[in-house]
């Protein structure tokens, strides 16, 4: 996070709406990690520039943090109050129970195609889009340069080579020479990155569905995919002093800022986390079975707009605003996180601004990313039973085979009684 916003907000589409005396609610998260970098003040900020090119129209933000901004917008739904606007971290639900408009009844023309394709096709349910993909992330390897340095290796491009690094880390003393974090906090997000890099042939793996939706969690590839980090990694010691279905993502993360570990996954909110520790790194891309991984895992939060209050013309010309490159831009340079849109993501390819600069690695995985299968509204029961159970699978005298089958049971389940 950063200790500004830094923020110019930018006055597009200053004509009429159509209607007068409108107050639009929007519910926000909050990606600041202090008062002092809330999102609200972006909000705040970006509605006032709003307001004061359309006189007839308020916008009203309140935000929320991660932990308790999906539960707010929940309780406001259930309770018959829904607001015009959500930016949160699903809609799929929403969706599927009739409560959002679709994304062609709000944006205009230009502003939909401006987003990037996949985020785009990720915002679908039942192959219409209702999900407005609105930050994103990707994951790269992280290493630790002066470790790396000590062991005399350079950054793995193969797994091979990756568990060789360990060894040589681990050799030289490095309590984690690879940090598997597959604790309950994040364990979806490590595990489907090194699904994804679990290929033989195109260097890329099943992940957790097909190509058209089904999963595919106890495929040939997965199973082989976690006996090799079991076989290869974990029975070897190569992954630390705590048990990987113990360690969560933040205390991993914690550890590489200290410079306890070789090299982890990581996503753009390190960078800043490991320079204010001065730790030296570099980002690679995430090795694969044979090269670099063909994929690499991708994040999206979404916005939305509910139907309840009818306000869809309101609503979209404020979403054609909010999506304006340089508002795009400015959020994404706030937080550290990558434009949804073309035109932003391109700006920031170009730019020469530090900041920009050092999320190019992340960026440069954007267009090939593959997001989690948020468009099924069996997802969430799915995530957590990740969370819960796959540490097990790496686990002394666990079993990949029996653990990626029985979650593959219950993925099945999930996404049979949500077509019911």
């Amino acid at each position: 996070m950063v200790s500004a916003l830094g923020m110019t907000a930018v006055l597009g589409g200053c004509g009429s709406t159509g209607s007068s005396d409108v107050t639009l609610r929007l519910v926000a998260a909050d990606y600041g990690d202090s008062a002092a970098t809330s999102s609200k003040k972006y909000w705040d900020k970006l509605a006032a520039a709003y307001e004061s090119g359309h006189p007839g129209v308020k916008v009203e933000v309140s935000v929320y943090s991660w932990n308790d901004v999906d539960r707010k917008v929940k309780e406001m739904v259930d309770a018959g109050h829904a607001p015009d606007l959500a930016q949160i971290g699903a809609y799929a639900d929403y969706a599927a129970a009739g409560k959002l408009y679709q994304v062609s009844d709000l944006l205009s023309i230009r502003t939909q195609a401006d987003f990037l394709s996949q985020l785009a096709d990720a915002g679908q349910w039942k192959h219409v889009q209702y999900g407005i993909p609105f930050a994103a992330s990707t994951r790269v390897l992280f290493y630790n340069k002066t470790l790396f340095a000590r062991a005399g290796i350079t950054p793995p491009t193969t797994w091979a080579e990756l568990a060789s690094d360990a060894k040589a880390l681990r050799d030289k003393g490095v309590k984690y020479p690879y940090a598997l974090p597959l604790g309950p906090e994040e364990a979806q997000a490590e595990t489907m990155q090194w699904l994804l890099s679990g290929g033989y042939t195109d260097n890329g793996g099943n992940g957790y569905t097909d190509d058209i939706g089904t999963y595919t969690i106890d495929s040939a590839q997965n199973i082989q995919t976690f006996t090799w980090l079991k076989d290869e990694l974990v029975d070897k010691g190569l992954t630390g002093p705590v048990a990987p279905g113990k360690l969560n993502r933040a205390d991993a993360f914690t550890a590489f800022a200290d410079g306890s570990v070789g090299m982890l996954n990581g996503h753009p909110a390190l960078i800043q986390q490991a320079a204010k520790k001065g730790v030296s790194f570099g980002m690679v891309p995430m090795p694969g079975r044979n090269g670099t991984a063909r994929a690499s895992m991708g994040v999206a939060d979404w916005m939305m707009g509910f139907k309840q209050n009818g306000h869809a013309e309101q609503i979209g010309d404020f979403l054609d605003y909010v999506y304006a490159r340089k508002n795009v831009l400015a959020f994404s340079r706030a937080y550290g996180l990558l434009p949804v849109t073309d035109s932003a993501s391109g700006a920031m390819s170009q730019s020469d601004v530090a900041a920009d600069k050092s999320l190019r690695p992340f960026l440069d995985q954007l267009p090939t990313s593959q997001l989690y299968p948020v468009g099924k509204t069996s997802w969430a029961a799915v995530s957590a039973a990740v969370k819960k159970d796959i540490g097990q699978a790496v686990a002394p005298g666990g079993s990949p085979a029996g653990v990626l089958t029985r979650l593959q049971a219950a993925a099945t389940a999930a996404d049979s009684s949500d077509a019911n």
